[in-house]
C-alpha cells in the first residue's frame, strides 16, 4: 500500500496531459511533497485538439475549420528532504496557455486569425511535518507571461505584448494516515497580476494589466483494498477575474476585452489506482468540468469538458516510468459578436514522466 501511495501523484498527473478549462494548461501537483526521500521528476506531454464551428446570421453555413493547433506541456520537479521535518521543493512549469490558429476558411469572419499566450513558471516551496501526521507547506511563484494576437476580420487587428515577470505565493496544509495510503491535501495559489506593454496594430499604446486569477484545490486518495486506491481532486479557479484587454482594442470594440471569462470553473476528478506487482501499477480517471452556460469569446469557444484518462507506472530499483492516454469532450459553446455554434469537438493528449528517488 505504501508503494501504491508514492505511485499515486504521478499517476494521476501523467493521465492529466490535457488539463482543466479556460487557458489553464497545468496545475499544481502537491504529491511531489510527498514522494520519499530525495526526488527528481521530468514530464512531456502532447495534446492534439480539435475544436470547430459553423457561423451563425449572415455567415450562417460557414466552418471556421479547426482553430486549435496542438501543444507541447513540459514540467520539471524537484524535492530534497532535509531532515524527518523539513523538505524543500522546485517545480517548473507552463500554467497558462493558449495556440490559436483559424485556418482560411472561405466566408468564416475569423479566417486567418492567430493568438498565441505563453508562460513559464518557477515554484519555491517549503514543507513542515508535524509528528502528528499534519503537514504544512508554502511558497513563491515567479511566473512570465507574454502573447500576441492578429484578427483581419477586425481592421486587421494586430497585438504584441512583452514578457511580464511578476511574483505570487502558494500556501497549502495536509493530513496523511500512510498505513491505509490516505492523504487529503488543500493548496491555496494566489492571483499573479501582470502589467503588460502593448504594440496594437505596429505602434506602442502604453500597458494594461491581466491576471492569472487565484485557485484552490483539494487533492484526496485512501485505500479501499489491498493494492487499490482511490484518489481525486475538486479545484476552483476564479476565471472571471481574467481579462485581455489592451488599451487600443478597448477604444475600439467599447470596451469588449479580447479574451475573458464570465464565470468562474470548478473541475472534478476521480480516479481509481491498482498495484498488480512490484513492477507495474495503473489507473483510470475521469472528470468533468460543468459548462458554465455563458457566451465564449472567439479566441476561446469552449464550455467545460468530460474526460477519461487511462495511465500505467513502471517501476524498477529507484526510478519508475509513467505513461498516460487522455481523451477530452470539449464543452460546446455558443461565441460573442457573430454568434458561431461550437459544438461535438475533441482533444487527445498523451504524456509521460520519468521519476527517480535517490
Amino acid at each position: 500500500m505504501k508503494k501504491l501511495l508514492l505511485s499515486s501523484a504521478a499517476l494521476f498527473a501523467a493521465t492529466n496531459v490535457a488539463s482543466a478549462g479556460a487557458i489553464e494548461r497545468s496545475t499544481f501537483n502537491s504529491g511531489l511533497l510527498f514522494e520519499q526521500g530525495d526526488y527528481i521528476e521530468f514530464s512531456f506531454g502532447v495534446v492534439a485538439p480539435d475544436v470547430s464551428g459553423v457561423g451563425a446570421g449572415p455567415f450562417a453555413g460557414t466552418s471556421s475549420g479547426n482553430m486549435s493547433k496542438d501543444y507541447i506541456s513540459l514540467s520539471f520537479g524537484y524535492k530534497q528532504q532535509l531532515n524527518d521535518a523539513w523538505a524543500l521543493a522546485l517545480i517548473l512549469d507552463q500554467p497558462v496557455g493558449a495556440d490559436v490558429a483559424y485556418p482560411a476558411s472561405p466566408g468564416y469572419p475569423f479566417a486567418n486569425s492567430t493568438a498565441n499566450l505563453d508562460s513559464q513558471a518557477i515554484t519555491v516551496l517549503a514543507k513542515y511535518s508535524t509528528p502528528n501526521n499534519l503537514s504544512f507547506y508554502g511558497g513563491l511563484k515567479a511566473q512570465r507571461l507574454y502573447g500576441d494576437v492578429s484578427i483581419p476580420f477586425f481592421a486587421n487587428y494586430t497585438l504584441s505584448t512583452d514578457k511580464s515577470t511578476e511574483l505570487g505565493y502558494v500556501l497549502g496544509a495536509a493530513w496523511e494516515k500512510p498505513e491505509i495510503a490516505a492523504r487529503v491535501a488543500l493548496t491555496y495559489t494566489s492571483e499573479i497580476t501582470h502589467t503588460l506593454a502593448s504594440t496594437e496594430n505596429g505602434a506602442p499604446t502604453g500597458t494594461f494589466d491581466s491576471s492569472v486569477p487565484q485557485s484552490l484545490q483539494l487533492d484526496f486518495q485512501t485505500g479501499v483494498a489491498a493494492d487499490t486506491l482511490v484518489f481525486g481532486s475538486v479545484r476552483w479557479v476564479d476565471w472571471s477575474e481574467f481579462q485581455i484587454l489592451p488599451p487600443g482594442f478597448a477604444l475600439a470594440s467599447g470596451g469588449l476585452p479580447l479574451a475573458a471569462y464570465d464565470s468562474d470553473y470548478i473541475t472534478y476528478s476521480l480516479g481509481v489506482g491498482r498495484r498488480f506487482n512490484e513492477t507495474w501499477s495503473g489507473a483510470i480517471t475521469l472528470t468533468h468540468e460543468p459548462s458554465t452556460g455563458d457566451l465564449q469569446r472567439n479566441l476561446g469557444p469552449t464550455d467545460g469538458f468530460s474526460a477519461v484518462s487511462v495511465g500505467a507506472t513502471y517501476t524498477r530499483d529507484n526510478m519508475k516510468i509513467t505513461g498516460g492516454v487522455r481523451y477530452v469532450l470539449v464543452g460546446d459553446a455558443t461565441t460573442t459578436t457573430v454568434g458561431s455554434s461550437f459544438t461535438d469537438n475533441d482533444a487527445l493528449g498523451v504524456g509521460i514522466r520519468v521519476g527517480y528517488s535517490f
